[in-house]
């Protein structure tokens, strides 16, 4: 009998010990867990031609930002796929290189098209998945709806799938269905602990609802079964420290910083390292805690080494970040006059919101409340466009409040607070809103 991935879809290969560590690799990758590149090395060598295998390694090099070997192995894929591959297995391989080499618009295409006769293909079908996955990243309006409305299309093929059940359930609590949202996700996780994904996901639920205390108990018992080095260790424990801020809690927002966030203590993927550090911190110093110069200073040094140039907007909005709270005029400059030529040139999917924040953060910085209010309050509704979660956007949103209050203009801070504890609970919020009278 062929061998089979976990989905019941053939590999190629006629290595029992290559498919066996392909279908460990796909599942811990799908779990955001460790030892996934190790286990889909072993897949590799114990059959060289397994293009499904190189592809795979490829797109963990991707998630660490080594574009190098993440194009090379895909262009390896591409050619063992041709020579030894199923029509399913070519057309794996060339969706998950599009996305690779950063050809989103080809990557979607190519993945909608796959799903479609291969559903159950759960490696291409998580590539439009997630906060960083191809319709966040499109520059799309409604791709937390599409997110949804993509999960609702498959589900009938998946039934209680762990990795589906959790994604699926993400999809929902970030569409605005909070409470089935969280209800699906904790399903997943309950199928598969050992899910960061899956961990996640529920601490989105969690924010979105307003239990702060449950996700901060959520992280602490279950992040010692999860390795420093995992994927999304930092990124959970940025989760806890958010709650520590809404109970005003600046101290442990900041250890969690310098435990597992600060750059030179995290092991996380680049765009994680960046967004996680620039965010926090900037929401210390936006809700009125002391943050030491010298750690923005570091990770301002370490963000310009890994993102130097203007890439995706969701990086390029916390670049700016760094930039306006630095003071460092030169590169928010560099940074939004290239920007302003992707714009220019049609290059930049979540179009004209970007520079739009990149002043408006630049003009909080400096304390000027009222510019920054009349940059960013009329394209609040567009700032889904540049990605990532409502949590993490809602940082956008926050500055604009705090902007709002700081200028005196109280009414129309209590409106936002006001349409945002309507949407979700929040002790800072509620905060917030008494200081508005």
């Amino acid at each position: 009998m062929a061998h089979q991935d976990r989905y019941g879809l053939p590999l190629s290969t006629t290595s029992h010990e290559a498919a066996s560590a392909y279908r460990e690799g796909i599942d811990l990758m799908l779990a955001g867990w460790t030892g996934t590149a190790e286990t889909l090395e072993r897949a590799i060598a114990a059959d060289p031609d397994f293009a499904l295998a190189h592809i795979a390694r490829a797109r963990v090099h991707a998630f660490y930002q080594q574009g190098d070997l993440a194009r090379g192995k895909a262009a390896l894929a591409r050619e063992l796929a041709a020579k030894r591959g199923t029509e399913r297995e070519r057309s794996h391989v060339e969706t998950l290189a599009l996305a690779i080499e950063g050809r989103l618009l080809e990557a979607i295409a190519s993945t909608l098209k796959h799903i479609e006769s291969w559903p159950r293909d759960a490696v291409v079908l998580s590539l439009p998945l997630g906060a960083f996955g191809l319709f966040a990243f499109s520059g799309m309006a409604d791709h937390d709806r599409a997110r949804h409305e993509l999960c609702q299309r498959v589900a009938p093929h998946y039934g209680e799938d762990w990795w589906f059940l959790t994604m699926s359930g993400w999809a929902m609590t970030e569409n605005g269905d909070v409470a089935r949202g969280r209800a699906v996700t904790e399903r997943g996780f309950n199928l598969r602990r050992a899910n960061a994904h899956a961990a996640h996901a529920v601490l989105h639920a969690m924010f979105e609802d307003g239990s702060i205390d449950a996700a901060d108990r959520l992280v602490d018992d279950w992040i010692p079964t999860y390795d420093r080095a995992g994927i999304l260790h930092g990124h959970i424990r940025w989760h806890q420290a958010l709650g520590a801020l809404e109970h005003g809690d600046a101290a442990r927002a900041l250890a969690i910083y310098a435990d597992v966030l600060q750059p030179d203590a995290t092991q996380a993927p680049p765009l994680n390292v960046i967004t996680d550090a620039a965010s926090l911190l900037w929401r210390l110093s936006a809700y009125g805690h002391a943050v030491p110069k010298a750690l923005w200073l570091e990770a301002d040094a370490a963000a310009q080494k890994l993102f130097p140039k203007s890439s995706l907007s969701f990086a390029d909005v916390h670049m700016a970040l760094f930039a306006a709270a630095t003071q460092n005029r030169e590169a928010l400059a560099t940074r939004l006059a290239a920007i302003e030529q992707r714009l220019a040139d049609g290059k930049l999917p979540a179009g004209p919101v970007v520079p739009a924040i990149f002043r408006a953060l630049a003009a909080f910085a400096d304390e000027d409340y009222a510019a920054c209010v009349q940059m960013l309050a009329p394209v609040l509704s567009e700032v889904v466009r540049i990605g990532g979660s409502h949590a993490q956007r809602e940082l956008i949103e926050d500055t604009c409040i705090v902007a709002l209050m700081r200028s005196g203009e109280f009414p129309r801070a209590r409106a936002l607070l006001d349409a945002r504890l309507h949407r979700r609970p929040s002790l800072r919020d509620r905060r917030w809103q008494a200081a508005t009278g």
